[in-house]
């Protein structure tokens, strides 16, 4: 999956539209729609905020990573932070085992 895809599909999953994104990242809906269409692409300063506002890594937006998605939606700040935590302990334990 690529990053025009990554996108779409996280943008879909929190249930926005083009122009709620653009307007959350201070940008013209147009330019979500050409990431989105795969037509351009995000600067890196976009990429970090697209990022942040997310919740997820740059890797994962980029396709280097593959980390899979979980509906979070209702939980608090609070409850996403120890979520997020969570899972970077088990990536981590994971990634020791492994090498």
């Amino acid at each position: 999956m690529d990053i025009s895809e990554r996108i779409r599909e996280l943008r879909e999953v929190i249930g926005i539209t083009q122009s709620n994104l653009a307007s959350a990242l201070n940008i013209s809906r147009s330019a979500v729609n050409a990431w989105e269409m795969g037509t351009s692409k995000p600067s890196i300063d976009t990429l970090v905020d697209l990022a942040d506002f997310f919740h997820v890594s740059t890797d994962y937006l980029l396709g280097r990573n593959e980390l899979q998605l979980i509906e979070i939606s209702g939980v608090s700040p609070e409850g996403v932070d120890i979520i997020l935590r969570l899972v970077h302990y088990f990536s981590t334990e994971n990634s020791k085992e492994n090498n």
